[in-house]
């Protein structure tokens, strides 16, 4: 990157001094336009001759090379100088887009664990998760990681299964419940027993798939080596055929003015006007993304999104906050805030999510004074004394241990109830709370003519159907864990045309495989993790979804725009050729024209900048 700069502006620097310098020396002129150009061309050319023996002939890299030698040849030397010099000012731009984007996404991703406490006897050897065989009995501390699938055989505890799952709820086990490799051990002390081998867990199969996917991803060839592959060769040989048979065919010709015109002919169908404008259209919608705090990695990436027909969305961190919060208060022969303010006083010594989002929403200091008796019964809740009152706050089965009746409707999110003195008083339901512009989001994209919107969460049915239903999205598929996703994300794939494209937009490490594996990964770049960020080709720094539409309206202008420069350049060009075959245009007209085309069209490419009314 920063060597091309240097030669980009060393070589401009050479090129500008042999065209300013009223040098009497005509030989020191043409030196210094031919180290110009070996400076600034001398890779392309390079490139070129490669290609030439691996039976790539007519690329882009030849289709410049010959252009701009064969203005040398007939002594236009900055113009063969100048193309090259912009071809490579293009090409800097595109490495800066898309370089340094790839990194290795396994080593973001701190989900594998170090080492297994492995049983033997009465003592406990720490030794490589690879080494541990099906059977074997590890121990998994408070704070460790779990390193190997396997089945609690003794003790209890909440654990995280956020790298996995994506949902910020701990989740309880006990004995004959069955742990992922990957996800942490909150508090207690639990024993397992192994039941896959390392290789064959979760936590690899995650890695095997980040690593994997993006080798399945579908890539958009630029329009430029497409064209040049017909375009470079019927220009080389009509160029030949120019300079070689009206001499011999026809009386009074020359064949130096036959090769003037065959060499004129070359110069004119220089894709100048292509090789910048193209590009710097695709640079132009990038950079107006930007100014919507969208990162877009590529131009290829920018132009599957005005291709896309299914987008499918993660669920915590990506339509909704990821936070969880009090959303309804029920209370029962209390008020609501004297429920809230009781359930807050008996959970605040606990740093459990829901104990935090109780204490959130009572907003109140905690007066500790109050508080007495606390005992926390893992897996039930929290049983209290406040204000001299037994204050019982937990899930159905601590109600169902001490026998109260309780209100067991159909309630969708976590449900705290609460007794007091074993009278029930009512629940609080906690649950993550919908992004305000997620239902938008969705109604956009169904307004871009969006064929499918799916919804790939590891939260459970009832959760993900009451979010579906009411965002207003096509379909959702739940209780999935990151190889589930990639599993639907295949399903999915059948359900697109040949042309159309797939986008995945996620935010946490554990959709980085199905990021990777999308036409186009989207990222929410606000909150999201680095592993996602980093396998994503689009990411939303804001964190709203309603930017995603927004970015393929910016696509689609991109490409239109592109589309319109493509057919005047080829249109113009076609027409000048014809002119320059026929001797009627000299060769300062035929220059002209060539740059007139690259100045209009680069005119209009800079039009992609503007995303104020889309």
């Amino acid at each position: 990157m920063t060597k091309r700069l240097w030669r980009i502006i060393i070589g401009a620097a050479v090129l500008v001094t042999a065209v300013l310098l009223s040098l009497n020396n005509e030989w020191l002129q043409l030196a210094l336009f031919i180290i110009s150009y070996i400076i600034v061309g001398g890779d392309v050319v390079k490139r070129a001759v490669k290609n030439i023996f691996k039976g790539q002939v007519f690329d882009e890299n030849f289709l410049m090379s010959i252009a701009t030698i064969g203005a040398f040849f007939i002594g236009e030397y900055p113009e063969g100088v100048a193309v090259m010099l912009f071809y490579q000012v293009g090409e800097l731009f595109q490495s800066y887009a898309v370089g340094k984007t790839r990194k290795s996404i396994a080593s973001l991703m701190d989900i594998r664990p170090d080492y297994a406490n492995v049983k033997k006897g009465d003592e406990l050897v720490k030794v490589d998760p690879d080494e541990v065989q099906i059977g074997d009995i590890i121990v998994i501390k408070a704070g460790e990681k779990i390193p190997l699938d396997g089945k609690v055989i003794e003790g209890s505890s909440m654990i995280d299964t956020s790298a996995l799952t994506g949902e910020s709820i701990p989740r309880e086990v006990e004995v004959g419940s069955d742990i992922l490799s990957g996800c942490i051990n909150i508090n207690g002390v639990i024993t397992a027993e192994v039941t896959k081998e390392f290789g064959e867990s979760t936590v690899s199969k995650i890695l095997d798939l980040v690593e994997n996917a993006s080798s399945k991803k579908s890539n958009s060839e630029q329009f430029i080596t497409k064209f040049a592959r017909y375009y470079t060769p019927v220009v080389v040989i009509i160029a030949v055929f120019l300079a070689i048979i009206p001499p011999l065919v026809i009386d009074g010709a020359t064949f130096s003015d036959w090769i003037y015109r065959a060499l004129a002919f070359l110069v004119v169908s220089c894709p100048c006007a292509l090789v910048i404008s193209i590009p710097l259209s695709f640079f132009g919608g990038i950079g107006g993304a930007s100014k919507k705090g969208v990162l877009v990695k590529g131009s290829n990436y920018l132009e599957a999104l005005a291709e896309t027909e299914i987008v499918v969305f993660d669920k915590t961190g990506t339509l909704t906050k990821g936070v969880f919060n009090v959303q309804e208060i029920h209370p029962e022969g209390v008020s609501k805030e004297e429920l809230l303010e009781l359930t807050a006083h008996a959970e605040s010594y606990s740093n459990h999510p829901i104990s935090l989002s109780l204490k959130r929403a009572y907003s109140k200091e905690i007066d500790n004074g109050r508080i007495s008796d606390v005992e926390e019964i893992s897996g039930h809740g929290v049983i209290a004394t406040v204000d001299g009152k037994k204050v019982m706050a937990g899930n159905i089965k601590l109600m169902k241990m001490m026998d109260i009746p309780y209100f067991n409707g159909e309630l969708i999110g976590t449900i705290v109830r609460v007794a007091v003195n074993n009278k029930y008083i009512g629940y609080i339901v906690i649950a993550d709370e919908v992004k305000e512009d997620s239902a938008q989001a969705i109604k956009e994209l169904k307004a871009a003519n969006i064929k499918q919107t799916v919804m790939l969460t590891g939260d459970n049915k009832s959760i993900g159907s009451k979010v579906a239903k009411e965002l207003g999205l096509d379909k959702v598929y739940t209780e999935l864990l990151p190889a589930d996703k990639v599993e639907k994300l295949e399903e999915l794939f059948s359900q697109k045309s040949k042309k159309g494209k797939l986008a995945f937009v996620g935010d946490g490490i554990n959709d980085a495989p199905v990021l990777a594996r999308a036409d186009i990964g989207i990222a929410m770049g606000g909150l999201g993790s680095d592993a996602a960020i980093e396998a994503a080709d689009v990411v939303i720094m804001t964190d709203e979804p309603s930017k995603i539409a927004t970015t393929m309206k910016i696509s689609k202008k991109t490409l239109k725009i592109a589309h319109q420069n493509i057919v005047f350049a080829i249109g113009i060009k076609i027409i000048v050729l014809i002119l320059s075959a026929f001797g009627i245009t000299t060769m300062w007209a035929a220059i002209f024209a060539d740059v007139g085309v690259t100045i209009i069209a680069v005119l209009n490419a800079f039009r992609a900048l503007n995303v104020k009314n889309l």
